[in-house]
């Protein structure tokens, strides 16, 4: 009997666990090597003082695509999903009530009263036509592997001529083609921050994304809190027989006849296989560890990067009811505070942020009584404001907004506090310049023009993740590692 071919994962993130997973389905003997002591990347998971946060990621879209990777596998998804109702919640400061963002429109237009007129009108028109551009692309641009940028321009064409313009202003400028008031345009604006970008420079062909959010599949939790996600992957792997290093970083590889036979930790051990499967940063394993020139430091510092991740993680002694599942505090300068986030080498005086309330939907996150809280700030990343010795100062800040707020003193009811900084993103899970989410999804950085996740130069180097396509986001990621997985089994002549 043959044996099987085998594959090395480089980084245990959602993407490196769905691929693994997708192979080991299909017989592949998988190994993974991972820089950090858990699996997950940044879906991970924090647990202190009897709380326990989502690290990164705390709800998704499309959550079909995690059924169709469990199926994939022949095996009956473990997760128990919750859809999220309202999707979240909206503190402009100034204003005592937050807007709840409902799927149901007519809850939603009562939220916007004497606000917004024709709320249910202006919004089933924008979403038809986001609906259009969603379904004509999906399996376009999402969808489908790329051998080079003219195969995906030929792709492109396919996309029906009356979404070209959308490619060619922004988001914001789509919203202001359909509402009036400044609070319904920020409030569909904020799905840019999930690409870690503004709407002022977001292309408004992701006016999509309010789609998915407002009508198409919504936004869910996983019963348990997220990192069941990685918890069930895991687990089915074991059960197939794959090995896990943990505190294992690769720093190299080396290479014969056109294919990498060795991957080369920092530590000095040599792991081979068949085929590597490269979960680490698409442009920036290319650069540090291929010393590939396209990839080097100064041209990754001329790339779009998506926002850097600030976060907080509070366990407080008492149930904050007027805090939702999700929830995001903005002030009321937004176009000017967009403006200068991306590059500005101080940090926020009134930051904008987004809390995650885990314990809202999962009891067992926090001591009876208690409430566990996430709270994420975009910032610069590291190449504008590299001196983080304020971080403290910071969340002070916006423990502080956000008690006033809701009119409770979070800080004196605190029972712990862990804060990371672009730079600790950086370090932990060597996200290039602390960017949080990857490359950004300008023009000249989505589909083709991303990084491919076939090797330029090594038959058997594949990538899968955020950096490279068809893009970040979970179920994107998802989506990505089946196409990572169909590039593999096209290789061996097993697809």
């Amino acid at each position: 009997m043959p044996q099987p071919k085998t594959v090395l994962v480089i980084g245990t993130g959602l993407g490196g666990l769905a691929t693994g997973m997708r192979l080991a389905s299909k017989g592949y003997q998988v190994e993974f090597v991972e820089k950090y002591h858990l699996p997950g990347g940044r879906l991970n998971l924090i647990e202190q003082d009897g709380f326990s946060f989502d690290m990164g990621p705390s709800f998704f879209s499309m959550s079909y695509e995690f059924k169709e990777l469990f199926e994939y596998c022949g095996i009956q998804n473990p997760l128990t999903l919750n859809e999220l109702d309202p999707l979240y919640a909206v503190y402009f400061e100034g204003r005592n009530k937050p807007f709840l963002i409902h799927k149901n429109l007519d809850k939603l237009a009562g939220e916007f009263q004497g606000i917004e007129n024709d709320l249910v009108g202006k919004t089933t028109r924008y979403l038809k036509e986001a609906g259009k551009l969603f379904h004509d692309t999906e399996n376009i641009v999402i969808r489908q592997n790329f051998d080079s940028r003219l195969d995906y321009m030929m792709q492109l064409a396919r996309v029906p001529l009356k979404h070209g313009p959308k490619m060619f202003r922004s988001m914001w400028s789509e919203l202001e083609r359909n509402f009036d008031s400044q609070e319904v345009k920020v409030i569909f604006s904020l799905v840019s921050f999930f690409l870690g970008s503004t709407p002022f420079q977001t292309p408004a062909v992701y006016s999509l994304l309010n789609y998915t959010e407002l009508q198409h599949d919504g936004y869910w939790n996983v019963q348990g809190g997220m990192y069941k996600i990685v918890e069930a992957i895991k687990s089915i792997l074991d059960s197939k027989g794959a090995r896990f290093h943990f505190n294992t970083e690769i720093a190299s590889l080396e290479s014969s006849g056109g294919k990498v036979t060795a991957a080369i930790a920092t530590d000095g051990r040599r792991f081979t296989a068949d085929h590597i499967v490269c979960n680490a940063d698409a442009a920036a394993f290319r650069g540090k560890v291929l010393n590939r020139k396209r990839f080097d430091a100064p041209k990754l510092d001329k790339m779009e990067w998506t926002l850097a991740p600030f976060t907080i993680y509070l366990g407080v002694n008492r149930k904050l009811d007027n805090l939702y599942h999700h929830n995001y505090f903005l002030g009321n300068n937004f176009k000017d505070y967009a403006d200068t986030i991306f590059k500005t080498s101080v940090s926020p005086k009134k930051p904008y942020y987004y809390v995650n309330v885990r314990s809202r939907s999962n009891d067992n996150s926090a001591p009876e009584g208690c409430d566990s809280l996430f709270i994420l700030c975009p910032v610069p990343d590291l190449r504008y404001k590299p001196d983080w010795s304020d971080a403290e100062a910071l969340a002070d800040t916006i423990v502080e907004d956000m008690g006033e707020r809701i009119g409770f003193d979070i800080k004196a009811n605190t029972v712990t506090r862990t804060v990371l900084t672009p730079t600790d993103w950086q370090d932990k899970f060597n996200l290039y310049r602390g960017s949080g989410l990857g490359l950004a999804h300008g023009l000249n950085q989505i589909g083709g023009f991303r990084p491919a996740n076939k090797d330029e130069q090594f038959a058997n180097l594949y990538y899968v993740g955020a950096s490279t396509i068809p893009g970040t986001g979970l179920p994107i990621v998802v989506i990505g590692s089946r196409l990572t997985a169909e590039r593999i089994l096209n290789d061996d002549g097993t697809l």
